[in-house]
């Protein structure tokens, strides 16, 4: 059996001493404990670890200390667990005992060659979930999908997919049915807080990505001027628009 724990979800005291009842278990414990007692032989998967408080933290690294739970527990952070184990944040002998093994999953942005098949089963779904027939991309979509930077990586992509979807005529995506959240941080903001040479690194990528200056910029979020002053800043092929 599975069972999907979100820690952003997980309510309740924590394990507080003198506070608690005769049994000196909190309410927080006894859910902890009841979540391991309903995946008892399978695995428990716990979201977005990170979230947890040093409270909760506490109570998660007694159950697996004191009780030994024969459960397999999968673990996902979208932050650097060892980073907060440094900033005192996360607990350490919690982080040891958790890392058995590490799986670091790249950001969209870096495996844009699975776009189009992670597009295509997302229409499956959707289609199957309202009974309609399923639509497609047409090539102008997928060149679109693979140039956007992807700040919201998967679900980003799920909801720019399935809008597109449910707006455009007929059984065909086409570029001008997607449309992306403004308000998502550009990956262009990201060029002033790195170091010259991640600054050109993530320039030459872009262009190996886009193939062209121009798909360059937008896919960096930024005007095909301001890169050409980059490209000559770091010495990037400034007189040729076509290589890099």
């Amino acid at each position: 059996m599975s069972l999907l724990l979100d820690s952003a979800k997980v309510r309740g005291a924590a394990l507080v001493g003198r506070h608690e009842p005769e049994s000196g278990r909190s309410e927080m414990y006894n859910r902890i404990e009841g979540y391991f007692q309903e995946a008892k032989g399978g695995t428990l998967v716990i979201k977005n670890i990170q979230l947890l408080t040093f409270e909760k933290q506490s109570v998660l690294l007694h159950i697996l200390e004191h009780e030994h739970p024969d459960v397999r527990i999968i673990c996902t952070a979208n932050t650097s667990l060892l980073k907060m184990v440094a900033d005192v944040t996360f607990r350490d002998n919690l982080f040891f005992i958790l890392r058995q093994t590490s799986i670091v999953v790249p950001p969209l942005r870096e495996t844009t060659e699975d776009i189009p098949d992670i597009a295509d089963y997302l229409l499956t779904k959707y289609a199957q979930k309202k009974q309609h027939p399923k639509k497609r991309l047409d090539a102008s979509a997928i060149k679109t999908l693979k140039l956007h930077p992807w700040p919201g990586n998967i679900r980003e992509l799920k909801d720019t997919v399935l809008f597109a979807a449910f707006h455009a005529a007929g059984d065909t995506i086409r570029e001008e049915d997607l449309s992306f959240d403004k308000s998502n941080p550009d990956i262009s903001e990201d060029l002033t807080h790195h170091n010259p040479k991640e600054e050109r690194d993530k320039i030459v990528r872009a262009y190996q990505r886009a193939g062209t200056w121009k798909g360059a910029a937008k896919l960096l979020g930024i005007s095909e001027r301001f890169l050409y002053k980059l490209r000559k800043r770091h010495h990037i092929n400034p007189d040729d628009g076509n290589e890099a």
